[in-house]
């Protein structure tokens, strides 16, 4: 499905029964909104879903960067109002996390709560350096010279070893997201800044990441915890970036929970 929002076509799904609480689903960077399928195979039954490729990602229109969140918050917003929809539970990993943060920050009324996963309210020491350098790399060689360093980063070494299928999948998203859209959004996470707002947010969280996540490690995710007053923080063990493609039931349960709690 084509969704026209904030200017640009996105490529989007709604799918559930009709009159069911609304989950939308934010998805990572150089992913699209196929990275949310085992997820929303579970919840359609009881929710209606709605995903969305970011822009630039999958099938979704680029446009120049750099983006920022509020942009990126816009974005979803504008999803929502295409298809009616103006209170929705909002699941993001990555900087679909850090789009959460923002767009419940921004559009608190129309937020029932939230899951922030493998994500970030601020950069890592030393980590400022990496997105210029992602940057360059992705602009001069393309998105084929990301992929291994993504992959290293997504799972844990060796898990994908009897999964042929996930990792050819995951490396095709990679591959199929647009350099302007990659950069675009390279940018945004290069100068978040969310640490010092997100105590604002009063809509019940749950924060969950992989214990041996590199990219968004556990000490980020036990940050936005203590910054969300009565947030909830789920660490899964032998996991890493991933979590809803790589441990999909444990995810899939952790979210139900969550979302039976509110």
């Amino acid at each position: 499905m084509t969704t026209t929002a904030n200017g640009i076509e996105f490529e989007t799904s709604f799918e559930g029964p009709d009159g069911a609480p609304v989950v939308t689903l934010s998805h990572s960077l150089c992913c699209d909104l196929s990275a949310w399928d085992e997820l929303a195979e579970d919840l359609r039954k009881d929710y209606r879903v709605l995903r969305y490729s970011l822009r630039g990602h999958g099938k979704s229109a680029a446009t120049p960067g750099p983006y920022d969140f509020k942009l990126l918050a816009a974005d979803v917003a504008a999803i929502q109002d295409a298809h009616g929809v103006t209170k929705s539970h909002f699941i993001g990993l990555s900087i679909g996390g850090m789009i959460a943060q923002e767009f419940a920050l921004t559009y608190p009324e129309r937020t029932s709560s939230l899951v922030i996963s493998s994500s970030l309210c601020a950069l890592p020491d030393g980590a400022a350096a990496l997105w210029p350098e992602r940057i360059r790399l992705a602009a001069e060689e393309g998105l084929a010279a990301t992929v291994d360093g993504s992959m290293a980063r997504w799972f844990v070494e060796g898990s994908l070893d009897d999964r042929p299928e996930l990792e050819a999948r995951v490396r095709k998203m990679i591959l199929e997201t647009s350099v302007e859209g990659y950069i675009g959004c390279c940018h945004a996470i290069a100068g978040i800044n969310l640490k010092d707002r997100i105590p604002a947010i009063g809509a019940k969280t749950m924060v969950i990441v992989g214990r041996e996540d590199m990219g968004t490690p556990l000490s980020s995710s036990e940050l936005i915890h203590r910054q969300i007053e009565g947030s909830r923080l789920v660490v899964i063990d032998n996991a890493a970036h991933q979590l809803a493609m790589d441990k999909p039931e444990e995810f899939n349960r952790h979210v139900r929970a969550h979302l039976s709690s509110v």
